[in-house]
């Protein structure tokens, strides 16, 4: 039997590809560092972000697709990440260290954009990423209570705003030195300054995602965003009210024609389930998220249910995808940052092929 090679191993792999971005982990530049002791072979498979929804999978098929070539004995299979960041040289100017600038917007008040925020930030960075949050609502910010960090705290500080992490996430919000119960009344100019500066100014690192929690509604904040910074995409919080769904609709169309990419929709208190007798009911009715997102041809990113403990853990500021991990509302938040993560990266690979 002829000895084995690394050409061996890597025609074996060039079969194998990447659900996401359908290409072969091989032309992709994934595989790496493949070693070979006799029979043994061990490599390493490099994905496009620690989120990836398929990794499991991938690990699976590259050690099936090693196991079948000839001599070969034993496989181990090293799983890192490497997320890409976009190389647009045009447009608006590139936060410096951000790879993927993702914001999170809705139309309507109270239907839990800030929880959804905090806790795909929270899911991102548990997966192994680096991510940062900034609180966008410069008049009503609500990210430091959420985080578990006082209001105000800093408002004596000499050294003025600087980033507090949470949970693995760098966060950064007027709320950090604002008095309790103050409020800011500005007007759009003001807050075009604040955010560009917010954006542009602070000292963010490197990053592999920042989350932007924008206020609500189309105003001054939203446009900020998009105009100041190259945004990967926006995700869109509706909950299945009738009126909700239209103002999700009204967000949709101002960010496509800001040319920002719309991720999809995700619907907030979508159900109930009674932690009693385990029976569900649609408090705000049911299915209207995702037949919102199919007549506006965009996908549908998940449904999180009404939860108590999602309530109570915002509350207390431990988000739950931190303080209860494996409970159903935080795998549902944990499901769309994988599925957030699958889309930046291939936006990213698109930017690169051209396509």
């Amino acid at each position: 039997m002829s000895k084995l090679s690394e050409e061996d191993i890597y025609k074996a792999l060039s079969l194998v590809k990447d659900p996401e971005l359908n290409r072969d982990l091989v032309s992709l530049n994934m595989v790496r560092d493949v070693q070979i002791d006799g029979g043994n072979v061990s490599l390493k498979v490099v994905l496009t972000t620690p989120a990836c929804p398929l990794r499991d999978r991938i690990e699976a098929d590259v050690k099936q697709a090693v196991m079948a070539v000839p001599g070969v004995e034993w496989v181990s299979v090293e799983m890192d990440a490497e997320v890409r960041g976009g190389g647009a040289l045009r447009g608006p100017q590139p936060v410096e260290g951000v790879k993927n600038i993702i914001a999170v917007a809705s139309n309507k008040g109270g239907v839990g954009k800030t929880t959804v925020a905090v806790n795909l930030a929270v899911a991102l960075a548990k997966a192994g990423a680096r991510v940062g949050l900034l609180d966008a609502d410069v008049t009503g910010p609500n990210v430091p209570p959420m985080m578990g960090i006082a209001s105000g705290f800093m408002a004596e500080s000499e050294q003025g705003l600087v980033a507090v992490e949470r949970f693995g996430v760098k966060i950064c919000s007027l709320g950090f030195v604002l008095p309790k119960n103050s409020a800011i009344v500005w007007r759009g100019p003001l807050i075009d300054k604040a955010l560009r500066e917010l954006l542009h100014q602070f000292p963010w690192g490197e990053l592999d995602y920042l989350l932007i929690d924008l206020p609500p509604g189309t105003s001054d904040a939203s446009l900020s965003v998009a105009q100041s910074a190259p945004l990967a995409g926006v995700l869109i919080v509706t909950t299945p009210q009738e009126v909700s769904l239209e103002d999700a609709q009204k967000a949709v169309t101002m960010f496509q024609r800001l040319e920002v990419p719309v991720f999809g929709i995700v619907e907030n208190m979508s159900y109930f389930v009674c932690p009693h007798c385990n029976e569900r009911t649609d408090v705000f009715g049911h299915g209207g998220g995702a037949a919102a997102a199919e007549e506006m041809g965009l996908d549908f990113l998940g449904e999180i249910p009404l939860d108590v403990s999602t309530r109570a853990a915002a509350d207390e500021g431990v988000p739950i995808t931190e303080s209860a991990p494996d409970s159903p509302a935080a795998l549902v938040f944990k499901g769309i940052a994988e599925k957030v993560a699958a889309l930046c990266s291939v936006l990213r690979f698109s930017e690169g092929s051209g396509g």
